[in-house]
């Protein structure tokens, strides 16, 4: 008996083979080809092992959530969030231990799930809906809503293999809010909306724990949105819970975990780090920051300037209209957007390896450790597409010091104001 409880989640672990033979499906004469072949392939390879390796991406994760809880999970990229969700949702089964699940379940895992991309928005949602569990009637009556809700407009007779991404998620999120599910599951998937829809996301998810009392489960790496969305949240580490509680408490914990800070005038090499997206046409392959002061070790500074040198490899000759620097606070706001489309400045790159100079001329900011992104696009076809060169959302932690007057901290708009150069590298 569950009684109160919506989810019960008893030792699972997840496993993962990594190498070892293809799973790849044969045909008859492959297979009659294979088994003539298998006493000399014996011979040949005697002794031989084929090399894999076990990998958990989750361990011994127990919990319960309580039905109309709101419950966050944090963690590091391959902490094991989205495989937790994956089981929870029956898309994967759990290599140990059990999970057990009271309610319908609505769950947006990844962009575009259940779509078919040669039909219409329209078609898609009632595929979708009754992929999910809707009934065909039940769709006809909140049809009206749940395109409304999606805001896409003249697109909604429109193929959805020409939506771009935020089309896609404003469509997908529309219909699984409005399935009604006594559990509603959503990993990362709205960072590819814009900021309003994303608002938008969560006053529905708000309403819908608060007004209806269902259960949500949310992943998310804006902690703005975890403290003020959930009243409890669990952090993975490593496939296993490292902490759980209160959201401050835990997202406090996570910060200490996350926190990698990188010295002044050492290149931090980006070329495997995982927390990106893009087309990779061109990416970011090293970052290196300092100031001008050597007194504070070339700290950075409240209002003092911030030099930012950046290796940028390019698979062709190209002109860049966005380039950006992004400074965000430890929760995920985004305090600082230096980017060249708002100078109406460009930058040219030849193919290979580039450096790029970005000064900021004052960092209005209090004392603290702040994070740095980066983001690499051509305006006009992200624009259409949704998808940037490259975008890296936290690249390096640093520290601002303190050495007189602090900052401006927060500015009304979520942006403090900066003034920026391109400057010619040495």
């Amino acid at each position: 008996m569950m009684g109160d409880v919506a989810i019960r989640v008893e030792n699972v672990g997840k496993q993962y083979r990594i190498g070892g033979p293809s799973d790849a499906y044969g045909t008859l004469r492959d297979a009659i080809a294979g088994a003539a072949r298998t006493p000399f392939h014996a011979l040949r390879h005697r002794g031989s092992r084929t090399c894999t390796e076990e990998f958990w991406a989750l361990r011994d994760v127990s919990f319960d959530v309580k039905q109309g809880e709101v419950l966050g999970i944090i963690g590091r990229n391959g902490a094991g969030k989205s495989t937790l969700l994956k089981i929870l949702s029956r898309v994967t089964r759990p290599s140990t231990g059990r999970a057990d699940v009271c309610g319908r379940i609505g769950s947006l895992l990844e962009v575009g799930t259940g779509f078919h991309p040669e039909l219409s928005g329209r078609e898609n949602i009632y595929l979708n809906a009754a992929i999910l569990g809707m009934k065909r009637a039940e769709v006809r009556r909140k049809f009206d809503v749940i395109a409304e809700f999606a805001d896409i407009g003249p697109f909604l007779d429109t193929p959805v293999k020409r939506y771009s991404s935020g089309m896609y998620m404003r469509l997908a999120f529309s219909i699984a809010a409005h399935l009604e599910p006594e559990i509603l599951i959503v990993d990362e998937v709205l960072a590819v909306g814009d900021a309003a829809f994303q608002e938008k996301c969560l006053g529905k998810m708000r309403g819908i724990s608060q007004s209806d009392g269902r259960t949500i489960l949310f992943v998310s790496h804006n902690m703005d949105a975890i403290q003020h969305l959930c009243s409890r949240c669990i952090l993975l580490d490593h496939g296993r819970i490292a902490a759980t509680g209160d959201c401050r408490a835990t997202i406090a914990r996570y910060l200490s975990i996350a926190r990698e800070q990188a010295r002044p005038d050492d290149w931090i090499d980006l070329s495997s780090h995982a927390g990106r997206s893009g087309t990779g046409e061109a990416r970011f392959k090293a970052v290196q920051y300092r100031s001008d002061r050597c007194s504070v070790g070339f700290q950075p500074y409240s209002r003092g300037p911030l030099d930012i040198m950046l290796a940028i490899e390019s698979n062709s000759a190209r002109s860049i209209g966005s380039l950006a620097v992004i400074i965000a606070d430890q929760s995920g706001t985004k305090l600082i957007n230096a980017d060249t489309v708002l100078r109406d400045l460009s930058v040219d790159l030849q193919r290979g390896l580039n450096l790029v100079k970005l000064r900021i001329r004052e960092v209005n900011l209090n004392p603290g450790v702040y994070r740095l992104g980066l983001w690499l696009a051509d305006p006009l076809r992200v624009h259409f597409t949704d998808r940037p060169f490259d975008y890296v959302e936290s690249a390096i932690e640093f520290e601002i010091v303190n050495v007189e007057a602090g900052g401006n901290g927060r500015h009304p708009d979520a942006v403090v104001p900066c003034e920026f150069d391109l400057l010619p590298v040495d």
